[in-house]
């Protein structure tokens, strides 16, 4: 047995676990393990020793004590020589050739609402993060495994000092980013403020950044991360600018339940459309507005089909970001050599927080994901009510005008079926100018629309200026010293009026 190499596993997440071992079985090596991990290779039919028969001493205080012990790291930690080999012997010990260890899920635990601390501490690992520091240390002779999907088809990967490399740093990634969120944790219980740290790992270099004369990268929080999480599909490798706009753009798609593609230049959208098929979304955002829609990106929540692309007729776009793209849809637009496809998984987990810099250091808030669960319910703040047809466009343009830099104001219509937007105005110092190039935007279409204001009007002129296009209904936060006269205005026009309560600045 002692000849035999020797695996301990000891892991929380058991995804891929009894395939490894039964490769690990088959190719004679012995195997140790503890607690469930030990269970369920035994119920996989694999011999498994415990950890109790190699320490001596069973399991303690609930299973808190399994691994701390000698026989366990001496078995990690001895090197490859003469000395070591007569030392372990002495003890009737063996040496350990790999680890394979996932450590207790604190961090998920932790970011549920009601998590206590006595639930926080119990998902503190101590024998997991000391056997992956331990055999990581002893790279030259052990291979660690600290992810499932790192777990090697190959076994003759084991013997690879440069892969038993790779996979120390990534356990002691792992550790430190382990024992950065604990410290975090209980820092917060103290203070709303803890140390804020960032381990970013450089995937792309940039041809240039916003201008030929800026360098650039992206960077990601996994080291073998891509471009927005996405695979690039088509196409020149992505730009800076293509990167910021395509960001605005598939966060809004992806903010919608319905079927919704959203054009956008220059970050902000500039035409946003709902309906029940995909298909049916992207003429009406184009047509929000076609100048602004030339040389832009396009986003859609659901895959692109080749309706969808002859739809897009000869506009040029510079990216279309999508959770898949048909064949049909792929063939036509292989067609336009320079259009970037990019394929980005719906179900991509998003950062709960934004950075920004700011002279001398940054600017941290938490990511504006739309109105919170607790959001009091509209009020209806005008003698007119909204008619069913404006109340499902007031809902939609409320969405819609989220992503809008600031002060924005969207114009929306809707058919019943299709809700889209027909004019967007943002990132003017005043609200009334963005109101005023939300009109022009929409022309005609303004008549019969309804608006969305991302925060309150501090004069009625914003309210007389949606009047004189033939806006019908405004929603917007309210809270100004002059709603009164706000609402005023809006009742003299015949307009309906509702106030959410919830600000949507976006700078």
């Amino acid at each position: 047995m002692k000849n035999k190499k020797t695996a301990l596993l000891s892991v929380w997440d058991k995804t891929g676990l009894v395939a490894l071992a039964l490769r690990l079985a088959a190719a004679d090596w012995q195997l140790i393990a503890s607690g469930g991990t030990a269970r369920m290779l035994r119920e996989a039919g694999l011999n498994v020793t415990e950890v109790s028969q190699i320490t001596n001493q069973e399991e303690m205080f609930d299973g808190r004590v399994k691994t701390l012990h000698p026989a366990i790291y001496a078995g990690l930690l001895s090197r490859d020589t003469e000395s070591d080999r007569a030392e372990l012997a002495a003890y009737n010990w063996s040496p350990i050739d790999l680890v394979v260890v996932n450590l207790y899920p604190f961090e998920q635990v932790v970011a549920e609402r009601d998590a206590t601390l006595a639930e926080a501490i119990e998902n503190i690992d101590i024998g997991g993060v000391s056997l992956l520091r331990a055999g990581a240390k002893n790279y030259a002779r052990v291979t660690v495994l600290s992810e499932p999907r790192d777990y090697p088809d190959d076994l003759t990967l084991l013997q690879d000092e440069t892969y038993r490399w790779h996979m120390a740093l990534k356990a002691f990634t792992t550790t430190a980013h382990y024992e950065a969120a604990i410290q975090d944790y209980f820092t917060a219980l103290e203070d709303e403020s803890p140390p804020l740290r960032l381990t970013l790992y450089p995937i792309q270099t940039l041809r240039y950044g916003e201008n030929p004369h800026q360098g650039a990268a992206y960077y990601s929080t996994n080291p073998v991360g891509s471009p927005l999480d996405g695979q690039l599909l088509q196409g020149k490798p992505l730009s800076y600018n293509n990167l910021l706009d395509l960001d605005s753009a598939w966060k809004t798609a992806s903010s919608f339940d319905a079927p919704t593609a959203v054009v956008v230049k220059h970050v902000s959208p500039c035409g946003i459309a709902s309906a029940p098929r995909i298909e049916q979304t992207i003429t009406p955002a184009i047509a929000s507005d076609p100048v602004s829609a030339f040389g832009s990106v396009i986003a859609s929540n659901r895959p692109v089909s080749a309706e969808f692309v002859k739809n897009i007729g000869d506009l040029f776009v510079e990216c279309i970001a999508a959770p898949g793209f048909t064949p049909e849809a792929l063939e036509a637009l292989t067609r336009k050599t320079n259009l970037r496809l990019l394929q980005i998984p719906l179900s991509e987990s998003r950062t709960d927080f934004e950075l920004r810099t700011v002279v001398g250091g940054f600017l941290r808030q938490d990511v504006d994901t739309g109105d919170p669960f607790d959001a009091p319910a509209w009020r209806v703040v005008t003698k007119r009510e909204p008619t069913a047809k404006e109340q499902s466009a007031l809902e939609f343009a409320w969405k819609a005008v989220q992503p809008v830099k600031s002060n924005a104001i969207l114009l929306a219509q809707t058919d019943g079926e299709i809700s889209f937007s027909v004019g967007i105005g943002g990132g003017q110092p005043n609200r009334v100018d963005c109101a005023r190039i939300a009109g022009e935007r929409a022309g005609e279409r303004a008549k019969g629309a309804v608006l969305a204001s991302d925060a309150f009007f501090p004069f009625p002129d914003g309210v007389q200026a949606a009047a004189d296009l033939g806006v019908t209904a405004i929603v917007q936060p309210g809270g100004s010293l002059r709603d009164e006269q706000v609402i005023a205005v809006a009742d003299e026009f015949g307009l309906t009026m509702v106030f959410t309560k919830v600000r949507h600045f976006r700078h």
